[in-house]
């Protein structure tokens, strides 16, 4: 049933409230293609988990030590990425840009989620698809930033260890459910739900947030003089 007839059955039904807004969600999602169905069902299976964590977040924070967040990447840095990589059917690759590119239609969405972006110096310097395609990318986050709900800060290479030193992570907090850690590797996902191990990953980012770059300071700033 489209959502447009649902509303009038469920106003002439007299349903309102919570169970008005569950049963038009479902109506849509009923509607909507799924992330598989859509960009292929040879992606990994816990990308749609992602997905759907990260489409019911308030919050998320997240530390990539060399590449640039897939949420704040453009289209030829994404391929370059994936070709060069060199991990991926060839036949595959589209499918996994356009996955990619379609997930970013998350920092669009109303009431926006609050992002935290902490980006190592080595993100900034690995030169991914050439200068060309860096410059690009580089210009698009400086675009990204200004927005209100977006925070992105980078972690100097001159603090040598960090906090976040065993890799890449992201932590979304939910306004109904427990918070969720994922870290991501090249063929599965892990998802971390444990009252101790979320604890430890709001203290990584906490102490990022103490050796970071303030928004907006370039990274030359963070190295230590000669």
């Amino acid at each position: 049933m489209p959502e447009v007839d649902l509303a009038s059955f469920l106003a002439v039904c007299k349903v309102t409230g919570v169970e008005r807004k569950r049963l038009l969600e479902l109506c849509r999602a009923a509607q909507t293609r799924g992330w598989l169905e859509q960009y292929g069902d040879r992606l990994p299976k816990q990308l749609a988990t992602r997905i759907d964590h990260e489409d019911k977040g308030v919050a998320i924070g997240d530390f990539q030590p060399v590449i640039f967040p897939g949420l704040l990447q453009t289209d030829d840095y994404a391929r370059a990425l994936i070709v060069e990589t060199g991990n991926v059917p060839e036949d595959e690759i589209e499918d996994r840009v356009a996955a990619r590119l379609a997930r970013q239609s998350l920092l669009s969405r109303k009431p926006a989620v609050q992002f935290t972006f902490f980006l190592h110096e080595f993100a900034l310097r690995l030169p991914v698809g050439g200068p060309v395609v860096m410059s690009e990318q580089l210009h698009h986050l400086l675009r990204m930033s200004v927005r209100t709900y977006i925070t992105i800060r980078v972690v100097p290479a001159g603090v040598g260890g960090h906090p976040a030193i065993a890799g890449q992570f992201e932590l979304m907090e939910f306004a109904e459910f427990k918070p969720v850690v994922y870290m991501d590797s090249e063929t599965s996902g892990l998802f971390l739900e444990k009252a101790p191990e979320i604890v430890a990953y709001r203290s990584i980012l906490n102490r990022l947030a103490d050796i970071a770059l303030d928004e907006g300071q370039p990274a030359a700033a963070g190295r230590p003089s000669p």
